[in-house]
């Protein structure tokens, strides 16, 4: 029995030299004994190389990179099984291409063991900040698990993708530790030789809840491509528990959170209109109404739905202006329907005024924004869009003829007085809007748009006492 020692349990160049030499003399594979650092002395194994003849072999590159591979195997028969295979293809060429032979099918099934272990390393490794090194670089360390010795053909990769940080991979079968400049293999680590976690840990936190989409979740194909044995080395595997629970009802809030989109039916709608047949004569606010409907004056038309023009009684004594249409009312036709619109009907009733009786319009009637994605984000008109539909809104306000005028927001105020103010500074002042009173006060949407609970609070009550104001206008 002829036994062959080797360096290390992955030493295939070892394998390689020793390999060509015994095929060289004909040794059967049933006589060489392949010892690894690990495997016990074989009782029967001692007797030593013979000298082999000068000659050639026959292995193809495709064999000798599978058997490269197969040398990183956990499989203790994988070298004699290789010497096995080698002496075959002195024979049989094509004998990897064979299905019915043991040894080439099992040459494919640990080539394929292994490929998916480099896979899950490339993927599942985590780095941490470990310091900085002696020539000031950042330094990271990761401890990683293989299910077979890889860490020599996995190394590679992270060289490549991360050359401008000093890193150490530890793992059970060998360290590999990478400087900037050479790329070096050491000794077997722990767990304990990496850094227990580090604000990077976070980041991944971080980065998959922003990827992870609760509508998409499958538990079983995630677990399959993160099995669980890997999930104790990845911090962010400690939110996915968490995740899986609330991801339904995370879905079912994306749902009623969906995108609107124009109203399908607005093209048809607009052509069906009869604004050119309201003739020139402007004299009734239907008169008024139907014109706008086919309103041209800014580029705004060409993406809105349709124009959203005021309602509420022709003589309503209360006019209520705000900024524009947002994407509820673009859709719907009506103007304050949308979320801001809700917020001034609790904050009316709260001043003791009626809704139904107030005439509501705002300064510009296109919806105007900015398309994200699949959402409609809404986006403030200039001073040019405003003015340019301020023949609308001086229209209402002729016909209507208020009593009583309220601008919510700045886009309101020049609609209204045809120049730019400060909200801030003219909040809650009774002003004179053509021998009219009028009173500016801020657009619901900014009370909506307060993060602090309590700030939105004191800012609510603010807003109504700028509508009680308006109710004492029209009881004086």
């Amino acid at each position: 029995m002829i036994e062959i020692p080797l360096a290390s349990e992955t030493d295939f160049e070892g394998w390689r030299a020793a390999a060509r030499s015994l095929c060289l003399t004909g040794a059967a594979p049933a006589d060489v004994v392949w010892r690894t650092p690990s495997a016990p002395a074989s009782l029967l194994a001692g007797a030593p190389p013979p000298e082999a003849p000068a000659g050639k072999i026959r292995a193809s590159n495709r064999f000798i990179d599978m058997a490269r591979k197969a040398a990183h195997h956990r499989d203790p028969e994988r070298f004699a099984r290789l010497y096995a295979l080698v002496v075959k293809l002195q024979d049989r060429p094509h004998l990897l291409d064979d299905p019915t032979d043991a040894d080439a099918v099992w040459l494919a099934r640990v080539n394929k063991a292994i490929g998916r272990d480099l896979h899950k390393m490339h993927a599942f490794v985590r780095f941490k900040a470990a310091g900085l090194s002696e020539t000031g670089r950042e330094r990271f360390a990761a401890w990683f698990e293989p299910e077979h010795r890889i860490v020599q053909l996995a190394a590679p990769f992270f060289m490549r993708r991360f050359t401008g940080m000093d890193w150490v991979i530890v793992t059970p079968d060998g360290t590999a530790r990478w400087d900037g400049e050479a790329l070096r293999f050491g000794p077997p680590g722990t767990r304990s030789d990496v850094p227990a976690e580090d604000a990077v840990e976070d980041q991944w936190k971080t980065y998959f809840q922003s990827i992870f989409n609760p509508a998409r979740l499958k538990v079983s194909a995630m677990t399959a491509e993160m099995p669980k044995k890997y999930w104790k080395n990845l911090p962010e595997a400690a939110l996915i528990p968490q995740m899986i629970a609330s991801a339904e009802a995370r879905a079912r809030g994306m749902q009623e959170a969906a995108p609107s989109q124009p109203n399908p039916l607005a093209s048809t709608l607009a052509a069906r209109r009869p604004g050119d047949r309201a003739g020139p004569t402007l004299e009734t606010l239907d008169d008024v109404r139907r014109a706008a409907a086919r309103c041209q004056r800014c580029p705004l038309h060409a993406c809105a739905s349709q124009t959203v023009f005021g309602e509420g009684p022709a003589d309503a004594r209360l006019m209520i202006v705000g900024e524009q249409p947002g994407d509820r009312e673009d859709i719907e036709g009506r103007p304050f329907v949308g979320p801001a619109g809700q917020m001034l009907d609790r904050s009316l009733e709260a001043a003791g005024l009626d809704r139904s009786a107030a005439y509501l319009t705002n300064a510009v009637k296109h919806f105007k924004y900015e398309r994200r994605g699949k959402r409609r984000i809404h986006q403030r008109p200039t001073s040019g869009e405003i003015d340019h539909c301020r023949w609308w809104l001086d229209l209402e306000r002729d016909l209507v003829d208020p009593e009583v005028t309220i601008a919510l927001g700045a886009s309101a105020a020049r609609g209204l007085f045809g120049k730019s103010v400060k909200v801030s500074e003219l909040r809650g002042e009774i002003l004179d809007l053509n021998g009219k009173p009028a009173l500016i006060t801020v657009h619901p949407s900014y009370l909506l748009r307060l993060p602090d609970p309590a700030r939105r609070a004191e800012e609510e009550a603010r807003f109504v006492d700028d509508l009680t104001k308006a109710r004492a206008l029209l009881a004086a």
